[in-house]
């Protein structure tokens, strides 16, 4: 059981912890806080420094590069690396699909002309060809390019890999 004392101990305990942590507080705010206190004390900077840097009210001009130029540049060793993401899906090896068709040549082959692969309705029928540009749209947000499609990939972002992996596979041609 408690009696009086003991509870009065453990209650200035309590209290006395949070004084400390409070004057703490209090002590850390006025030895490392700069800037107007409401006291008259301002500060003003004497002199500004340009690091090149952009203010934060202009707005940084994005700049969209053209798939054509970076593809260009592509660099099929990157694209390989790439290819690893991919593999759990889809074979190189003809005629063998998994979840995903296989993509040997890829590149330049009519979209849904893979026999034995049960496409979504976004590509059955389909004449046209996965050219590098198709491939760049469709791998860049694969439920946007085809709505209905059965990929569940979310898709790549960067243009640049991308174009590595594209320029990959065509590199594996049939």
């Amino acid at each position: 059981m408690l009696d009086t004392m003991t509870a009065t101990k453990i209650v200035g305990g309590f209290c006395g912890t949070l004084l400390i942590f409070l004057l703490g507080g209090w002590a850390a705010e006025e030895i490392y806080h700069r800037g107007d206190h409401g006291h008259g004390d301002h500060h003003e900077q004497a002199y500004t420094i340009d690091t090149g840097e952009e203010e934060a009210g202009e707005a940084e001009e994005v700049v969209e590069v053209a798939f054509a130029d970076v593809f260009a540049m592509a660099d099929p060793g990157e694209g390989e690396k790439l290819w690893r993401g991919c593999q759990s899906c889809h074979a190189l090896e003809t005629g063998k699909n998994g979840t995903g068709p296989y993509l040997v040549g890829i590149v330049g082959r009519t979209k849904g002309a893979v026999d034995g692969f049960a496409y979504s309705a976004a590509f059955e029928g389909s004449s046209e060809v996965w050219s590098p540009e198709n491939l760049n749209g469709f791998l860049e947000n694969p439920r946007e390019y085809a709505p209905g499609t059965k990929m569940s990939y979310n898709g790549m972002r960067d243009i640049e890999d991308r174009a590595n992996l594209i320029a990959w596979l065509e590199t594996q041609g049939g």
